[in-house]
């Protein structure tokens, strides 16, 4: 593979341009934010302001022409007019150099820089900015997204939630800095599976009549828990040891210490990178470029188009070699006498397993308290209706305010056993409970077992499960299982398709909700 010496690059997907120089390490760094002077940022300004400073920070950068190998700029996502204008910047240079073009997702960039600045091998990370939040883990020579935003980025939802209280933007750290005067008061915590939202949240946030601190308290202990929660589910789900945090939002400390404390429960390892690497900044783009071009990743002027919606798994990564699996082995001759998965720790005594869910240190005690019981009432009442409907549960026989006692089912969990006959049997058992008007809540592949005997799907973990005939709650739930599969094997396309041929044969709308899960899938992140 060629090695490259500088790459110059250019990011501006929203209100920050940057530039940096990097080589073995970075070089030159200059940033020129867009601070509207009031509201939030309206695209064609932002795109107007890039324009006119974009010579200046070029040129603070650029103190060697002759050095520089490559060029590579933020090609997406983001919003449309700033894309164009660092695109045509970053053209004009590669063709005045006579230097190759890379273009580069600006999520992959994230973790990239994150990997390089903390020394983290192969982490799950938790991406948290202004128009994105995911949870992304490498798996096939992709950044596969475990989770995401189901409506609007975590930032945003600050940023707004900001200007309704005539804070200034970005909005964050006058929040993070109120939040510390703060006491817990109850909002909504919305969480579906590996995904989340944060529209209901933002809404009861603004409307709220109670002191500005406590609101600015609550709003960040219930995000933040949301967003640590799907991490270690994600952690759970793929058996991975680190964590990274990347992304304009990752420097609010509140966040940090959270994701830290779940870490140190999991025994895991916390990676932040310094605060210049965190925001949206040149030297992310200038690195991964770099990777890219010493990969064979080039990209002709003619093809050098922006991509506003541009998803971190459609990123062919050439620079990491591929990883086979994610999930950990296991051994079937010698089960395990406990099992813990994301909340819960199960204890499998005299063929009985004692689901007993965990406090979360990370979490206020009032929210802690609250999720606990209210997940694990929800859970006894819908394996109980799920039976009655012909759904194969483990059979329940006591129930306390945070523990469950239930038949050990035998079995293999299907994120160890994924073949078309078996995901097309768990398509027939979701079909079942969808019909029977309950969705799941955390449709994952460690949530089904293939029993013993039988070859039955037996559906466990009902704590986010709620009764709904909705089309677009159906639709998520299934989207949450293709979202898992799409993390863990390079065979997702095949095991969907499996999947919903299973699920229409036992459930007549199914058509309807598949339909919905595709828009779902399609829907932009960046808002």
């Amino acid at each position: 593979m060629p090695i490259f010496g500088q790459v110059l690059g250019i990011e501006g997907t929203a209100w920050n341009l940057s530039a940096a120089v990097f080589d073995t390490d970075l070089i030159s760094l200059v940033s020129r934010p867009y601070l509207p002077p009031h509201g939030g940022i309206h695209p064609r300004e932002a795109a107007q302001h890039h324009a006119s400073v974009m010579n200046t920070v070029i040129s603070s950068v650029l103190s060697h022409p002759e050095k520089i190998t490559g060029i590579a700029f933020s090609q997406g996502p983001g919003l449309g007019p700033c894309l164009r204008t660092v695109a045509t910047a970053a053209r004009s240079l590669s063709l005045a150099l006579n230097v190759p073009l890379a273009g580069v997702n600006h999520c992959v960039a994230h973790v990239e820089i994150g990997r390089f600045a903390t020394g983290c091998r192969d982490p799950v990370v938790l991406y948290a900015s202004g128009a994105n939040t995911q949870v992304i883990g490498y798996l096939n020579g992709r950044y596969r997204i475990f989770g995401e935003t189901l409506d609007i980025g975590i930032g945003n939802a600050l940023d707004k939630f900001a200007r309704s209280k005539d804070l200034p933007h970005p909005g964050g750290p006058a929040i993070e800095k109120l939040a510390t005067r703060g006491h817990y008061i109850e909002f909504p915590y919305t969480v579906k599976g590996m995904d989340l939202a944060f529209s209901g949240l933002m809404s009861a946030a603004k409307e709220s009549g109670a002191p500005i601190e406590d609101v600015c308290h609550s709003f960040q202990e219930t995000a933040f828990a949301m967003c640590v929660e799907v991490t270690e589910r994600a952690m759970s789900l793929a058996g991975k040891d680190e964590v990274l945090l990347v992304g304009g939002v990752g420097a609010n400390r509140r966040l940090q210490e959270m994701l830290g404390i779940m870490c140190d429960d999991r025994g895991a390892q916390f990676f932040v990178p310094e605060s210049k690497y965190l925001g949206d900044n040149g030297a992310m783009i200038a690195y991964t470029g770099k990777l890219m071009l010493e990969s064979g990743q080039s990209l002709p002027i003619g093809s050098s188009q922006i991509n506003p919606s541009f998803r971190s798994d459609e990123v062919d990564v050439t620079w990491k070699a591929p990883e086979q699996r994610l999930a950990p082995p296991i051994d079937p001759a010698r089960p395990a006498a406990t099992a813990r998965g994301a909340e819960a720790i199960i204890e499998f005594v005299n063929g009985s397993a004692i689901k007993r869910r965990l406090s979360k240190q990370y979490r206020v005690p009032a929210l802690d308290r609250r999720l606990i019981a209210e997940r694990t009432r929800a859970e006894a009442r819908l394996i109980s209706t799920a039976r009655r409907a012909g759904v194969p549960t483990p059979i329940m026989s006591d129930i306390t305010p945070d523990t469950i006692v239930m038949e050990q089912v035998a079995g293999t969990l299907l994120t160890h056993a994924l073949s078309v006959p078996h995901v097309k049997e768990a398509g027939r058992v979701v079909g079942i409970l969808h019909n029977s008007g309950i969705m799941h809540g955390d449709l994952t592949t460690s949530n089904i077992i293939l029993r013993d005997g039988d070859g039955r799907c037996v559906l466990i973990d009902f704590g986010l499960a709620q009764v709904t005939s909705e089309i677009e709650q159906r639709g998520v739930d299934i989207h949450v299982l293709f979202q898992t599969l799409k993390s863990t094997t390079s065979d997702s396309a095949l095991l969907k398709n499996a999947f919903c041929e299973g699920y229409r044969e036992t459930f007549p709308g199914a058509d309807d909700v598949i339909f919905r899960e595709n828009e779902i899938e399609l829907r932009g992140r960046y808002l």
